[in-house]
């Protein structure tokens, strides 16, 4: 037991020296392994230190417009028909046959302009027999009114008959019928004569002539002998939609609306004028309603049969935002335009659009005066990327 007592004593040392390096030893170790963290951060690069910085996206050249205030036209467009508000086929009123033509095709004649002859010489001869005729009878009715005169003598005398001078006075009565008549013979032959003078019943363009001088012409022909066109004034007929026609009537009650009428294709700019009808029906078969507008056409540009465009001025609207059309896009819900911001960024912006007009389009809604829009280089831009914007030359709204 004693040897057991000694053992124990001599080991306490030796326990007490080994717990106080342990501490230390730790120590040692932390420190030695943060300086090998430090050297291996500072020999080797941070990941993102070996990955090369992504160059920044180069701005889109774009062609951009401001946003501008201006009066726009409202027009209604329908293709039209140039019509003449008069067009007559001179037809001979008498048979004879035709002594000369006073016209040249295509010239302009005025009213009661004489065209062509007709031999008046039958007619002559009627005229004077019918004037033969009522002086022979003429003479009779003095005669017979003598003898009424003499007759009423002799009755209040008590020397003839009340019955023979009724009988004369009904025989001047039936020579006064006959004069009459005479004087009807002679009031006909003369307009009868007077017809072998054809003249133009209206002021305008004569066309093609279809008989030639020395044929035998017929009041009975079916085919005159030239169809004289009216071509000042002018008219032109043209349709627009039913579903404009509600619109079109009331702006027509509160004031007199102006007709434009372009060539066809719309290329260049003819006449001006005003509506002076609308029908009474809807075509049911196309859904149109015929129009017809009125112009002084004395340059002669609108021509008979000519097919133009025409255009109804219904309303102006007034200080109306404008924007060159090819800045409106369509998109799936709604139309939109690309907004360049203070920053040159894009911003995708809806709208509502009114009337396009030669080029413009009105924004009734989502832009305001002084914004910027993209007119060109839609395809290579979204919204938020940077644009290298230049201006383009928009003019305004006709």
């Amino acid at each position: 037991m004693g040897q057991s007592l000694e053992n124990s004593v001599k080991s306490r040392p030796r326990s007490s020296g080994s717990s106080r390096l342990l501490p230390w030893v730790a120590l040692a170790g932390i420190v030695l392994a943060g300086a090998t963290a430090a050297i291996w951060q500072w020999a080797i690069p941070a990941p993102s230190a070996l990955i090369p910085a992504q160059a920044a996206k180069p701005a889109v050249p774009v062609t951009v417009e401001t946003v501008t205030t201006q009066d726009v036209p409202v027009w209604l467009s329908g293709i039209g028909t140039v019509t003449p508000l008069n067009a007559v086929d001179v037809k001979v009123r008498v048979d004879g046959q035709l002594q000369s033509i006073l016209f040249i095709e295509g010239q302009e004649v005025a009213a009661g302009q004489l065209l062509a002859k007709i031999d008046p010489r039958p007619y002559q001869a009627t005229l004077a027999q019918a004037d033969a005729n009522r002086r022979r009878d003429l003479a009779q009715l003095t005669n017979a009114r003598q003898e009424v005169v003499r007759a009423g003598k002799l009755a209040s005398a008590g020397a003839g008959t009340s019955q023979n001078l009724d009988a004369m006075r009904a025989q001047v009565a039936a020579l006064q019928a006959t004069l009459d008549a005479d004087q009807a013979s002679i009031d006909g032959a003369k307009l009868n004569l007077d017809f072998t003078d054809v003249t133009s019943p209206l002021a305008g363009r004569v066309g093609m002539r279809n008989a030639d001088p020395g044929a035998i012409v017929h009041a009975s022909d079916t085919v005159g002998l030239v169809t004289v066109t009216q071509i000042v004034p002018i008219a032109v007929l043209f349709s627009l939609p039913q579903d404009d026609l509600p619109a079109v009537m009331e702006a027509q009650r509160h004031n007199e609306l102006a007709v434009a009428v372009d060539t066809r294709d719309g290329t260049r700019h003819l006449a001006d004028g005003k509506l002076v009808f609308i029908s009474n029906m809807v075509d049911q078969t196309t859904g149109q309603i015929q129009m017809k507008a009125v112009f002084t056409n004395t340059d002669r540009v609108l021509w008979p049969g000519q097919f133009v465009s025409a255009r109804l001025l219904l309303r102006t609207d007034r200080n109306a935002v404008v924007v060159p059309a090819q800045a409106v896009q369509t998109g799936q819900n709604s139309l939109y335009v690309y907004v360049v911001k203070p920053d040159n960024t894009i911003l995708a912006q809806n709208v509502k659009a009114g009337p396009s007009v030669q080029g413009f389009t009105e924004i009734t809604d989502g832009l305001a005066q002084g914004q910027t829009v993209v007119l060109s280089g839609h395809s290579r831009i979204a919204p938020g990327r940077l644009v290298k914007p230049s201006s383009a030359s928009a003019g305004s709204v006709p």
